[in-house]
């Protein structure tokens, strides 16, 4: 069932330990399919060295599990949330990854003051309302924060990205942990200038209709 994308969500997911976004068995990547609607998601607590296309578990969007010999991600119910909030979204990857969740831990939002950050997400990364763990609160929280922006650090927890695909979802939470790491630096040095929103919007738009080969 759905073997190209366990694939596909297998190799999301073994990108997150080589980019340095997780440790040990934390962090996710799941993907829907279009056609059937079906989800793809990581296994609860298996080492990312452990893990092939055949250990993915396959979940409908109530949660009932429809392949897979081990329990879907604990964060199951936040993905499902959000799949079923949002039908342009075929892709989840969340992270704790360091500086990223530095800025959720103190509930800032990162804000545009770089380029790269206009490019990748033309507004600033928003930050979500603290939600408990376990049920949904915390994909309905994401749903009621993020906006129009493909990342979104949640207070005290983590990073939840979105996307088309799975690899524009694991991109975003790799743009998110990039970006996250130079703010932190710059506002050691001083208060870092922003980028006006028009401005932000035009390079956002720009790099998304030019960067690349098309």
């Amino acid at each position: 069932m759905l073997e190209e994308l366990k694939i596909k969500v297998y190799e999301g997911n073994i990108l997150l330990p080589a980019s340095g976004l997780v440790t040990w068995t934390s962090g996710n990547v799941s993907a829907r399919d279009p056609h059937s609607g079906l989800v793809v998601i990581k296994p609860s607590g298996v080492r990312y060295s452990d893990l092939t296309p055949d250990k993915m578990v396959v979940l409908d969007l109530d949660g009932h599990k429809l392949e897979g010999d081990l329990a879907p991600s604990v964060d199951a119910p936040t993905h499902l949330v959000i799949y079923r909030g949002r039908p342009d979204v075929m892709g989840i990857t969340h992270t704790h990854s360091t500086f990223a969740t530095a800025f959720a831990a103190v509930g800032k939002p990162i804000p545009v003051y770089l380029t790269a950050i206009a490019d990748e997400f033309g507004q600033a990364i928003p930050v979500g309302a603290y939600a408990p763990i376990g049920e949904e609160a915390i994909g309905q929280e994401v749903l009621r924060s993020i906006g129009s922006s493909p990342a979104i650090l949640m207070q005290n927890h983590g990073v939840f990205t979105i996307g088309p695909d799975v690899m524009s979802a694991v991109k975003a939470a790799v743009m998110t942990e990039d970006v996250a790491r130079t703010v932190y630096y710059a506002l050691q040095l001083g208060e870092p200038f922003e980028i006006p929103p028009e401005e932000a919007a035009r390079g956002h738009r720009r790099y998304r209709e030019h960067y690349g080969q098309k």
